[in-house]
């Protein structure tokens, strides 16, 4: 009969960014344990609030099934003699198994006849084995910082207080550090400190309510959606929608209550950035605007309390955010006086990375790069990319960067904008940080994408002509982040340029401060963008299509991402599976290099021959258009028109003759035959 197995971890308040993923790991963590100790279970729940951690697994075996274990022994020449009798090396392994050596089992395997043991477990009950894997599961929660408390051994992201464990509603016993498991569970920490009994998951959702604590997150998340949108509603304004806030206060509270507040109007004439990061990053709040989106001088705070007068709640946050505000109008003001032209020399002294040189050594490279790219897509832009280049590292010595450096860049669009510098020189000072995440907004502007193009392949060729090259999950200057804003950059704006040769000019201007051979660089490099570039394209199209596609070339992104989506189009097609049986069959036998004689029709011996070759030319110059134009899908339809002629080949012509002549001739025909998709995909990848 199937039971519940719920599991409630309560601690200290964990930090709101480790509770995501402390909840993903704890689902994966118990299924591979339920797994691994063969119980049967069904859906697996997880929650979290700052101060617990919740598991649920419904439909749990009572029992774990019984299995066949075969342990493997010596060699059977090694176990038994000439005559059939054990050897002692056989007896051993018999006794160490429990078995007599009349028990042992010949097994055939690759690497010839060993001997083995085969004994049936019976399976135990699940409570028992419940013990164990509980305690473990809560110790390999993996956090990116844990500790320790009192003089306990054991490590978790924050103190624990309690622990429920209860299997059918019958209490797992176990301890863990100095905390023994039980039933007992605790309500909020202000509003119901006190411990309830919990008899399964159903009743410890009720009392938790019934406590002011909300235990799954997505509820709390509606709760606070709902809450904040009719606050502001009653304020006369709308939310400036923010998921990514959402989620963060989703994880900060365990009772959510929304409250109005808010500030001088005097403070708009800062720019609207800086308003919201203050009120974003420092504070939480969530930012107000009115009907045509302008910002407003209000705010709204997510409480983690019911308060019996909202004002003092409401005072304190204007207080604190008062001061947050004045010192962003002092900086604001200060930083005017000085234009930003000014401030590049002072990058002089900024350190970028030790091997690499100074923020200012980085941007003179990166400037010769940014007017290399413009120069291949339009000489009349490089004036203004020079001059965006030159400035869009100088607000890093302001003191508004100094103090929010979240506002890097935006801040340097606002200064050039004050000292009357071009606009979209101005406006590519701020687009060159994008994306700043993955999936994030792309530079609008050529001249922006151009400078962040050009800074971020900078900082990868620099990292790795250093030997700072990201391992495992190790990657301190987010070399994987910037290559994929490379990627993205240059497909959705459709940069018709080599990787590689992008990828040289980079590494040509860091010629002073290479630690590694040059040669070793760049082909780490083009492998290092050939990884993100693939992960990119099988999170959107299938596998087999991506790598078909890669392994022909992906030199020219563009290029390349339009050959992968019309393959995967291709394949949705009906006809796809014959067609492409078909094609794969002349890449396996045309594999390696060919030499190229030339087809000769005096060398036909079947009509198939004939056919198939007339077929061929009948369509070569119309696919080779196409590919040249970039119409792919176009391309492999007329291809595809040859599988009659190919399929009949096959079955009339026997390609390896014994005549070398018409053995040469016929592969040479295949060899045709493979060219024609050779530049869009390698169809021996794909499958089925």
């Amino acid at each position: 009969m199937a039971k519940e197995l719920f599991l409630e971890i309560g601690t200290e308040e964990i930090p709101a960014g480790f509770l995501p993923k402390a909840m993903a790991d704890m689902e994966g963590l118990i299924r591979k344990e339920l797994e691994t100790a063969r119980i049967g279970f069904g859906e697996v729940r997880t929650m979290a609030t700052p101060r617990r951690l919740v598991l649920v697994v419904k439909d749990v075996a009572e029992q774990q099934t019984d299995a066949e274990i075969t342990t493997m022994g010596p060699a059977r020449k090694v176990a038994f003699n000439a005559d059939g009798t054990p050897t002692k090396a056989g007896e051993g392994f018999a006794r160490g198994q429990g078995v007599d050596a009349s028990a042992l089992a010949i097994v055939a395997t690759e690497k010839g006849d060993y001997v083995a043991v085969t004994k049936k477990e019976i399976g135990v009950a699940t409570a028992g084995l419940l013990v164990e894997i509980l305690p473990r599961l809560i110790n390999a929660i993996p956090f990116k910082k844990s500790m320790r408390w009192g003089d306990q051994d054991v490590r978790f992201a924050r103190p624990m207080h309690w622990i429920v464990a209860l299997f059918d509603g019958t209490v797992v016993p176990f301890v863990f550090g100095n905390i023994q498991s039980g039933s007992m569970s605790r309500g909020h920490r202000f509003m119901a400190n006190a411990p309830f009994p919990v008899r399964d998951f159903g009743h410890y959702l009720e009392e938790c309510e019934r406590h002011f604590v909300i235990p799954d997150p997505e509820k709390r998340k509606e709760i606070i959606r709902r809450e904040i949108e009719r606050v502001a509603k009653a304020a006369g304004g709308n939310v400036l929608p923010d998921e990514g806030l959402l989620e963060q206060v989703t994880y900060l509270v365990e009772y959510p209550s929304a409250v109005h507040g808010t500030f001088s109007a005097d403070f708009l004439a800062v720019p609207r950035e800086v308003l919201i990061t203050s009120m974003r990053e420092h504070q939480r709040y969530f930012s107000l605007v009115d009907g045509a989106g302008k910002l407003m001088p209000g705010f709204i705070t997510i409480n983690n309390t019911l308060t019996e007068d909202p004002t003092v709640v409401v005072k304190g946050n204007e207080r604190v955010l008062r001061a947050r505000l004045s010192d962003a109008r002092f900086f604001f003001e200060e930083d005017k006086k000085v234009p930003l032209e000014k401030r590049v020399e002072a990058l002089k002294s900024i350190v970028y990375q030790a091997k690499l040189g100074t923020s200012y050594e980085k941007m003179e490279r990166f400037k010769q790069l940014a007017k290399w790219l413009a120069h291949k897509r339009d000489a009349l832009f490089i004036d203004k990319v020079g001059r965006a280049a030159k400035l869009c590292k100088a607000d890093l010595v302001t003191g508004m960067v100094g103090e929010f450096p979240e506002v890097q860049g935006i801040m340097g669009r606002e200064y050039a904008l004050h000292d009357g510098e071009d606009a979209e020189v101005a406006n590519a000072i701020a687009e060159h940080y994008l994306p700043i995440q993955a999936g994030g907004e792309l530079p609008a502007s050529d001249i922006g994408a151009f400078l962040s193009l050009a800074d971020k392949m900078d900082t990868i060729c620099g990292c790795f002509g250093v030997g700072l090259v990201p391992t495992g999950s190790a990657d301190p200057y987010a070399l994987r982040r910037s290559a994929l804003g490379i990627i993205n950059i240059i497909i959705e704006k459709k940069y018709n340029d080599s990787l590689s040769e992008f990828i040289r000019a980079a590494i040509n201007l860091l010629q002073t401060k290479l630690t590694r051979d040059e040669g070793d660089v760049y082909r780490d490099v083009l492998e290092f963008f050939k990884g993100r570039f693939v992960n990119l394209m099988m999170d959107r199209f299938p596998a087999d299509v991506v790598e078909a596609v890669v392994a022909v070339s992906f030199d020219n992104l563009v290029q390349t991402t339009s050959r992968i989506r019309a393959l995967s189009e291709f394949k949705n097609r009906p006809d796809f599976e014959p067609f492409a049986a078909a094609f794969k069959r002349v890449s396996n036998i045309v594999k390696g290099p060919v030499v190229v004689i030339g087809v000769s029709e005096d060398a036909f011996e079947d009509k198939a021959e004939g056919q198939l070759y007339s077929a061929y030319l009948s369509i070569r110059n119309g696919i080779n258009e196409n590919i040249a134009a970039g119409n792919y899908l176009e391309a492999l339809t007329q291809i595809s028109t040859l599988k009659v002629a190919v399929d009949e080949f096959f079955d009339k012509v026997m390609v390896m003759a014994e005549d070398e002549k018409v053995r040469n001739n016929r592969l040479a025909l295949l060899h045709e035959i493979k060219s024609l998709f050779r530049d869009i995909a390698d169809f021996a990848k794909l499958t089925a």
